[in-house]
């Protein structure tokens, strides 16, 4: 014990020379020296705390608290009053849980132990005297400066083989960790370069500032050209005030609302997306405007009547004839058909006759009539039914007395449902006729 407590006290002594610390990771390299304790652990073991030296360990700080080593150890046990030789070697993983002048830490191991009474045996590790041991533990590094620490650990070490013990491991000793105060190399401590991997300026705390625009590369956005502070170092080619790097067009000044193009016809849409720039259009139809051909004011895609000339009111058509376009938009401009036929009902007839009462009053109008059917039967099937119900409502008409070349007939088979063919009344509401609104009503 007499020698533990000389160690002890040079470690103390030593310790009180040095008044500023240094973390591994700025010195990746450590090498350690110190004295060990072993306790041999057991049934059948009678074992004191046996002191040792001495115990080496070289290791390399990998980052993120990582770093990896070996340790070589010699030192003494005792079992049932009869003094053994120990040595150990092993290969470590150690994880800091911390950084800062104090370093706890964990670490695991495996290697090889050899306990034995007198060496006769011969080879470093022999078989019969040695055991594989796998072994973990804790431990804290107190740094003195950016160099040396003091190191104590202890571990628990578990041994595979009958010819050894499982033991607990302590050591205390002194660490000088070296390696990379300047990776770089470009004359700023690791510990004070905000860009400890690459060749900086002191001016700029290690960090360069490639494109030369005084802003360094760690705070530039475009550090491949030269910019301004205003811009986070980033060029503005059109002086718009829009960094080159966000501007959507950066050899013409633009708007921010328009990420950096310009609005020539002011119509909301930036030229580099406006189909048409130099005429206001609507954003929905790339930045032109809707085509009319009938100069309504109305654009086709909304002119029920594109065409002619008609009111909003009307959706596009002409106001007159008024009753016959009132027909068209209410309810009774739906004839409905039993599956599978074209036949008139008694309903049909009598709302046709009043129709024909409307084209008798407007004898210049000429309507166009749309045949559906639902879904039931094939597409081929379904199309020639479709133009047989609105040809039905035609020849109605005709035979009424309305002239044929004012009645246009078209068939879309099942391709415009206006309900779910999936149920009997979707279906039932499928199976019609009408003259749609979307139709174009002409005056003669």
């Amino acid at each position: 014990m007499n020698a533990i407590k000389s160690f002890l006290m040079a470690i103390t002594l030593m310790a009180s020379s040095y008044s500023v610390y240094s973390q591994t990771s700025e010195n990746p390299w450590a090498i350690a020296v110190g004295a060990d304790l072993i306790n041999l652990q057991g049934d059948n073991v009678d074992s004191g705390l046996k002191f040792g030296a001495p115990a080496l360990s070289l290791s390399r700080y990998l980052g993120a608290g990582f770093s990896v080593g070996a340790q070589y150890v010699i030192g003494n046990a005792e079992n049932n009053n009869v003094d053994l030789d120990y040595k150990s070697l092993d290969g470590i993983v150690k994880y800091n849980i911390s950084e800062g002048k104090v370093v706890p830490y964990l670490f695991g191991g495996y290697g090889l132990t050899r306990i034995y009474e007198s060496d006769v045996n011969e080879g470093f590790f022999p078989s019969t005297e040695s055991g594989r041991t796998i072994s973990g533990g804790i431990g804290v590094n107190f740094y003195l400066d950016e160099n040396f620490a003091i190191n104590l650990s202890t571990s628990y070490r578990g041994v595979s083989e009958k010819s050894t013990h499982n033991h607990l491991q302590h050591i205390v000793g002194l660490s000088y960790n070296f390696g990379a105060g300047d990776a770089d190399k470009d004359g700023v401590p690791d510990e004070k370069d905000s860009c400890p991997d690459v060749p900086g300026l002191k001016e700029f705390d290690g960090c360069p500032d490639s494109d030369g625009d005084g802003i360094p590369d760690n705070k530039d956005r475009c550090p491949e050209e030269a910019g301004t502070e205003a811009l986070q170092g980033c060029p503005d080619t059109d002086g718009d005030g829009i960094a080159d790097v966000d501007d959507a067009c950066p050899e013409i000044s633009g708007s921010a609302a328009m990420n950096g193009c310009p609005d020539s016809d002011g119509d909301g849409v930036a030229d580099n997306l406006d189909r048409c720039p130099n005429t206001a259009g609507d954003p929905e139809n790339a930045g032109c405007p809707w085509a009319d051909r009938d100069n309504d004011g109305i654009p086709d895609k909304d002119d029920q009547c594109p065409d002619e000339k008609g009111a909003v009111a009307n959706q596009g058509c002409p106001d007159e004839p008024t009753d016959l376009i009132n027909f068209i938009s209410s309810e009774k401009n739906r004839f409905l058909f039993s599956a599978s036929s074209s036949d008139l009902s008694a309903e049909n007839i009598e709302t046709l006759n009043s129709l024909k009462q409307l084209l008798d009053k407007y004898p210049k109008t000429a309507i166009k009539v749309e045949g559906h059917t639902s879904s039931d039967g094939s597409s081929a099937y379904n199309q020639k039914l479709s133009e047989q119900r609105a040809e039905a409502l035609k020849a109605h008409l005709v035979s009424a007395g309305i002239s044929s070349d004012r009645i246009e007939t078209v068939g879309y088979g099942e391709t415009k449902p206006i309900d779910d063919n999936n149920t009997v009344n979707g279906r039932k509401n499928n199976r019609r006729a009408k003259i749609n609104r979307s139709a174009q009503l002409k005056m003669n």
